[in-house]
Formats: C-alpha cells, structure tokens, sequence
C-alpha cells in the first residue's frame, strides 16, 4: 500500500470505552445500565467492555445485540438470534436482529441509561448505525439517556461518497439520510441522527482522544476485532462501500471463503472481458484473476470464476466508485447472465435488494442503461454536498 498519513501516534490514542472508565461520571455507578454491545466491544487490551463496566462498579442491568449476535457468530441478511442469558454476568441479553429491531418498552424500563459500544465500518448499509438510530429514537420515546463510547471509523472520516437514501427506498439498510461511505464516527452519526430526526433524547458522546479524521484503523496500535462474520480485515472495511452491492446480484461477493469482500465471481463470469470493460475505473486497486469455491452461500460447492481486489492505494480508492462501476460492467458483459436478485432483503419483501442497497431506483436504472460513471456521480454532487453542509456542524474530531 502507498503513502501513510501522520497525524498521531498510536500512543496518544484512547477509545472512548476507556476514557469512560478513566473517569466514570456519576451516572455510571448510580444508575441502571443497558449495553449494546458484542464481542468486538473491547478496550485497547482486548477486554471485553461488558466485564469492564461490572468490575469497574457500573450497575449492569441488561445486554442488548446488534445483527449477528452477540457473539458476532451469526450469517447476514435475516439470519436471526436469540434472546440468552450471558453464562459470565447472568444478565439477560436482548438480540435487537429478532422479530423485532428495536429495544421493547419493557427492555428500557429496567434502565436509566443506555451505554453503546459498537464497531462500525463507515458504511452505510452496515446495520449498526441503523441500530444506534433506532435505540436513540426508542430512547426518545421512553426517556432514556444515551451514551455512546465513540470507535473510530476505520476507512477515515474524511472521505464521503455515493448518493443519499431517496424516502421511498429506506429500510434496515438505509434508514437516515446519509451517503453510503458516510464519514462519520458512531457517535457522531448518532448527533446526525438526532439532528436531523429532531429526537428528544439525551445523548452524550464519550468521545475519542488523539483521534483525527485522516487516521487509518492500522495507525491506531489496535487489534482489528471482527465485528461480524464476513469483515475479518479493516481492508475488507475498506473495499465494502462498493462490493456489498454485488449482495444484490447473482455474483458471489466472496461469502463462504476466508476473503469475502476482497473476492468476487461466477461460474459464468469471463474475467478478459470484465477487465477489458473495467479497466478504466480500477483507481488506488489491482484485480488478480482468481478461482474459488464456495463453502456455502451464492455458487456453493462450484468453481467461481473471478478477482482478488488488491488496495494498492487506499488514498486514491474510491470504493462505492468502483461497486458501481463493477455491476455497469457486468451488465455490459454478461447480459445473458448477470441480474438482480429478487427480494426479500434485510425484511424488504417488495423492491429489489440491489435498490435497496443503493438507495434508489434511477441509479439501478442509469447503470442498466450503461450510462458513463461520470454521469452517474454527477447525479448525486449536489446531495452530498448538501450532506457535507448538514454533517459539518457535528462533527467531534478535528481533520
């Protein structure tokens, strides 16, 4: 990979898991606690957030989990978990990916305050921003504070891209009015939230220090801890903006191997015209022909046809760019073979999942019609300027 960016060292990074625990306000030890959290909730040394708060004398009362588990041990896309009881503290933990997505009345009733401790990856279909959203707006209703332990947005917080989710096409992937690569922190997506959903809810960010906005995952001196099956590396982190989009079409995105994400294909992809076709768009990558098969999901059990994506410049990169770029191209080379997947979706049941996943409808349409990417990101310039505008204010890190 290319050049590094300075700003920091990773001595002077704290995340705000630990400066919580630090310096514990009085809320912390007299009120009743809820955590949302999962195993990817650790301090610099790895410690689980969970047994930090019980040992530091926080008043526990319930465990809440994201997508995945708690354990980050289930597959995407409707795949749900139970409500357990944890066998190391013996509170009760509530999956929030269930019949329902949001915390129960009943749930928020045992607590005063609602701790949230997620790793996000900086983008937007990623469900935990959805979920952070969702809780601040159940804890709106039910007058709850909301504290958030900030994390750092691992692909940085000064690259944005893509277009905003139109109203008609919200949904667990695309619930608030942000572009796919959104450049936030978790905490500061949920000040945007609550800004922009006009919430009345008390929030207070526990905010990073010695984070800028330019500093890579790697810069940190953390460990990356997957915070789901399927995002084993900051890289995959990095490539996701874009290669979730193939999630809506009949191309593996790599599920099912050890690289998903960072590989991509078909038994009936013809990867000579595919990189003739894409060869123009490949900024900041390199794609290595490959050939693999799937353990499970998409293909299984059958030779997959495709790319590794290399990142050999991850300041050049622009990831939702390339996604898109990418689905142009196979419908412009495989038109007898490429197409969307029908729904249902993460519990859309009508739209189709690869609309869903963008946002809209028009650009799924744009690329159908082979219209240039120039074209395409021109159609969204002013939105996402407007979203620089919007975002500005709540910002919590200098750049």
């Amino acid at each position: 990979m290319s050049r590094r960016t300075n700003l920091g060292s990773a001595e002077d990074f704290c995340l705000g898991c630990d400066v919580l625990l630090q310096s514990p306000p009085r809320w912390f030890r007299s009120g009743r606690l809820g955590l949302l959290a999962n195993q990817a909730s650790v301090n610099k040394s790895l410690e689980s957030v969970k047994k930090l708060i019980v040992e530091a004398g926080g008043n526990l009362k319930c465990i809440f989990s994201p997508q995945h588990g708690f354990y980050s041990e289930k597959q995407a896309n409707m795949i749900e978990s139970a409500d357990f009881r944890d066998p190391e503290t013996g509170l009760p933990v509530v999956s929030l990916y269930s019949q329902s997505r949001e915390p129960a009345a009943e749930a928020l009733e045992s607590i005063d305050v609602l701790l949230i401790d997620l790793q996000d990856v900086g983008t937007r279909v990623y469900t935990y921003t959805t979920t952070i959203g969702i809780c601040l707006e159940a804890c709106a209703r039910a007058g709850k504070t909301v504290a958030l332990l900030d994390r750092p947005n691992p692909i940085n917080g000064t690259e944005i891209e893509g277009n905003i989710v139109e109203p008609a096409f919200r949904s667990f992937v695309g619930r608030y009015p942000v572009p796919m690569r959104h450049g936030l922190t978790g905490g500061e997506f949920a000040r945007f939230v609550r800004a922009t959903a006009n919430l009345d809810c008390a929030l207070e960010v526990v905010a990073m220090r010695g984070w800028n906005r330019g500093r890579s995952f790697d810069e940190l001196g953390l460990d990356w801890v997957y915070p789901s099956p399927n995002m084993p590396s900051w890289q995959t982190a990095l490539l996701y903006p874009g290669m979730v989009l193939l999630e809506g079409t009949n191309i593996s995105e790599g599920r099912g191997t050890t690289m998903p994400f960072q590989l991509f294909g078909a038994p009936f992809l013809d990867r000579q015209r595919l990189l003739e076709q894409l060869k123009p768009d490949l900024e900041g990558v390199s794609f290595r022909p490959v050939t693999f098969e799937p353990a499970f999901d998409k293909h299984m059990g059958r030779p997959c046809y495709g790319f590794q994506i290399h990142i050999t410049d991850r300041n050049v990169i622009k990831p939702y760019r390339l996604g898109i770029a990418l689905v142009r191209a196979l419908c412009i080379t495989h038109p007898d073979h490429f197409r969307w997947l029908d729904p249902p979706y993460e519990y859309e049941r009508e739209k189709l999942p690869i609309d869903i996943l963008i946002g809209s409808q028009a650009i799924r349409q744009m690329v159908e019609r082979g219209q240039s990417i120039g074209d395409i990101e021109s159609g969204w310039a002013h939105d996402l300027e407007k979203y620089r505008q919007m975002r500005q204010p709540l910002l919590l890190y200098p750049e």
